[in-house]
């Protein structure tokens, strides 16, 4: 086995871990494989995101927090996490109102899985970003502003 990690990471770094977890039945293609919601990452609009997302009109939540900064000083690279304390939390998902693409990042948690995410979004300009959470059937909601000084959608 140590032998074949080492050719398939000499041979496709990550792409080579990848087939090694695979070939070792730590994971499945289809449990690695992204999810492509093509409806609500091409909506404009607040309401278009949260209808192609099943989402209707979700309550606001404390026990769903954004941490992310105050002020961006480049918003190209904006590190953004959200937190759910709801019980049985199965869907989390990044907006920001006033990018070209409302939906930024959307993650599917399995039953057990700790529902706390990060990644980094592009933003254009100062925004409202609103995480979204699925917590037993339910949509619940959190927003934060956080203000961009150089945007990173082109500007």
């Amino acid at each position: 086995m140590n032998s074949q990690r080492r050719e398939a990471l000499k041979s496709g770094g990550a792409l080579g871990l990848f087939g090694v977890l695979v070939a070792a039945g730590l994971i499945t293609p289809e449990v690695a494989q992204a999810a492509w919601d093509k409806a609500a990452f091409d909506a404009k609009t607040m309401d278009d995101a949260l209808k192609a997302l099943g989402a209707g009109k979700p309550a606001d939540s404390k026990d769903v927090q954004i941490n992310a900064p105050d002020i961006a000083e480049n918003g190209a690279v904006v590190p953004v996490a959200v937190k759910s304390t709801l019980p049985g939390t199965e869907f989390i998902a990044i907006l920001i109102e006033k990018n070209p693409s409302m939906l930024a990042a959307s993650f599917t948690l399995p039953e057990g899985t700790a529902a706390d995410v990060s990644t980094r979004v592009k933003m254009g300009q100062t925004s409202n970003v609103f995480a979204l959470v699925k917590a037993g059937g339910s949509f619940y909601m959190a927003t934060k502003e956080i203000k961009v000084t150089l945007g990173g959608c082109g500007g």
